[in-house]
């Protein structure tokens, strides 16, 4: 075998010679594509599965920065809203403070119009206030879904102001937070929820006007007030309570009893009989505790106060016959501002003035109590947001370290690649030239 003879054609040796140097040259080309991309798998046909695992890497980044942009979107309306729900607070706050001032017992008549009056524009800026909308039309405190202005009133009727829309609070997601508050929990009160009754004055007897005379109540409060029944009629509203006075029996030593008796609208209520009130003597204050138990077990309790007084004309009792408490439910703060302002106007006395400011008060608190909450929410919402946008743009990051890691190419080892194939493709033209120019007859002689 050592000394056989092989013969390799000059056509074969071109062949291979010129599939050499093509290789050479694709390879020196696909190097010099990656290093200007960047890129070690420029087409899928590179590297099929890291192609996969970049493309699923930008998928995610790209929903992620879509996900981003909504909640920008979504972080600007909640900080609408709790801007909106700040200047809500600051309304009904200055609001209290005219309510404090407006029950002063040394004002005359018209400077309890003057507080009305005020009472009364400061009540046009927050019906203002809680229908504002955000930058695409839509109200900020609309709960789960509502009309464009969510609150309306006052309307005819009973109750008086009205939330078009479906109460409750949307929840936030993983990636996302809700735009939109429930304005009919902050504004709105439900008896069964929030029991809200206010205790207003009346008298059907002439001879006894409730001008001049001290006769109001305290607040009404409530206890177990999701047992209080409904009013069964659609839209109707919660059923009303009504304690009245009667006849009048005076003792010999100059003190009376004045009978009562406790009604309600509601066709399963009990009227508890004919009762008394003993022994009220003039010119000492009188309190008389009420008790009244809702067919739903609720029980709303307070008193009836009363100062009777002896004249030369004879004894003008207070609480007298014809005298009135009825107790009805308080559909909104808005309402709790309308009756306020209402009595003010109308108040003929300090007495009267102290039982709308008396009523107003413990209403009012009650709802700023639920506007902070909803507030407080808001803030925790924009502190989320700021978590949320934290989280994704860690995940962000860590895509895009994946992505990199599957088609990015190592530049040190690229430029590496580059210059070893460069000088080999060089060598190999070289000694192609060479070897084309050897031939038979350049060495015979």
């Amino acid at each position: 075998m050592a000394d056989s003879f092989y013969r390799v054609g000059t056509a074969t040796m071109y062949d291979s010679a010129t599939r050499n140097l093509g290789m050479r040259q694709k390879s020196l080309v696909d190097l010099q594509e990656n290093l200007t991309s960047g890129k070690r798998v420029v087409r899928p046909s590179d590297d099929p599965v890291a192609a996969a695992q970049a493309e699923r890497a930008m998928t995610r980044i790209n929903r992620i920065q879509a996900e981003q942009r909504q909640l920008d979107i979504q972080r600007g309306n909640v900080a609408l809203a709790e801007s909106t729900l700040g200047d809500a607070v600051g309304v009904v706050q200055e609001m209290r403070q005219l309510l404090v001032a407006a029950g002063n017992g040394s004002l005359k008549p018209e400077d309890r119009q003057t507080y009305a009056l005020q009472l009364q524009s400061l009540q046009d800026q927050l019906k203002e206030v809680i229908n504002r909308k955000d930058v695409n039309g839509m109200p900020l405190l609309g709960a789960l879904g509502s009309a464009l202005a969510p609150f309306v009133g006052p309307v005819p009727g009973a109750p008086d102001y009205l939330f078009q829309g479906l109460p409750g609070q949307a929840a936030s997601q993983g990636s996302a937070v809700a735009t939109q508050f429930d304005g009919h929990a902050a504004l709105m009160f439900d008896p069964q929820r929030d029991g809200m009754y206010r205790a207003a004055l009346g008298n059907a007897n002439p001879a006894y006007p409730l001008d001049g005379r001290l006769f109001n109540t305290s607040v009404v409060k409530i206890a177990n007030a999701a047992q209080i029944q409904p009013n069964a009629a659609p839209g109707g509203a919660p059923h009303t309570y009504q304690v009245q006075f009667g006849a009048v029996t005076t003792h010999p030593d100059g003190s009376y009893d004045i009978s009562y008796t406790i009604s309600s609208s509601n066709p399963a209520f009990v009227p508890p009989g004919p009762l008394t009130a003993a022994n009220i003597v003039p010119g000492q204050p009188f309190t008389l505790p009420i008790s009244i138990t809702d067919p739903g077990g609720a029980t709303l309790q307070f008193e009836i106060k009363g100062l009777a007084q002896s004249t030369p004309a004879g004894l003008v009792p207070s609480p007298a016959p014809g005298d009135t408490v009825t107790i009805s439910a308080t559909a909104s703060l808005m309402s709790t501002m309308d009756d306020a302002v209402a009595a003010l106007r109308n108040a003929g006395n300090s007495n009267a003035g102290i039982q709308a400011v008396g009523q107003a008060l413990g209403q009012l608190d009650y709802a700023m109590d639920r506007l902070h909450n909803l507030r407080g929410y808001a803030g925790e919402l924009l502190n989320r947001a700021d978590r949320i946008s934290g989280d994704q743009q860690t995940r962000s990051i860590q895509l895009e370290e994946d992505r990199s890691r599957a088609e990015d190419l190592d530049m040190v080892k690229g430029i590496s690649d580059f210059q070893n194939a460069n000088v080999g493709y060089q060598a190999a033209l070289q000694s192609y030239a060479m070897v084309q120019k050897l031939s038979l007859f350049n060495y015979i002689g």
